[in-house]
């Protein structure tokens, strides 16, 4: 399989990714990613159903991936002798809008998973000094984060990235004492301190 990333909102397609989609036999992908790559799909298109058993279609398929598939993405199910298409991710993006140096960052995700673990890493990578980008969960977003924050003593600026490339974004950045609201389930969070 081919798995590529269609990026994190509109027109964050890639020359390779657009490629590789008109050329492509078969398209699987969540409703969102073919969304985003509809107008390059010349072929049948499948919403995945079953994210577990991607294993199990056609060596030749296109799996179509939101952001970049390497972080919190499709990519963490290829093989070696999978092909793996690189996207614009909310990573590049937020570092963009927030002018963040990558190098600086710390990336975390707790998207679709227990926060727990995330928790902890951000403590320690906090700890240590560097700006994290995260991906949050739904009982672990801004609110969450700045309590943990504020419980180090921590003071740092707080933004949120949301529907990123979509007509509607919104970025918007706040404090560890008044951190900023998300108004969509589709966001990033990035802590600069």
């Amino acid at each position: 399989m081919i798995v590529v990333g269609v990026g994190v909102g509109p027109n964050m397609l890639t020359q390779e990714a657009i490629g590789v989609i008109s050329n492509a036999p078969v398209v699987y992908g969540s409703k969102r990613s073919i969304e985003l790559a509809e107008e390059f799909i010349k072929c049948d298109a499948h919403i995945i159903k079953d994210y577990k058993n991607l294993h199990l279609l056609p060596e030749d398929a296109v799996i179509l991936s939101t952001g970049d598939p390497m972080f919190s993405g499709l990519g963490k199910f290829a093989t070696e002798k999978d092909r793996v298409v690189t996207g614009v991710s909310s990573i590049q993006a937020a570092c963009s809008r927030f002018h963040v140096d990558m190098s600086t960052l710390a990336m975390i995700t707790a998207h679709g998973r227990d926060p727990a673990p995330a928790k902890e890493v951000l403590i320690r990578e906090i700890g240590l000094g560097k700006n994290i980008f995260l991906l949050p969960a739904d009982s672990f977003g801004p609110k969450e984060i700045a309590a943990v924050l504020l419980g180090m003593g921590v003071n740092a600026r707080i933004c949120i990235y949301e529907d990123i490339g979509y007509p509607h974004e919104r970025s918007v950045c706040g404090t560890v004492a008044e951190p900023p609201e998300n108004l969509s389930d589709v966001y990033c969070v990035m802590i600069v301190q």
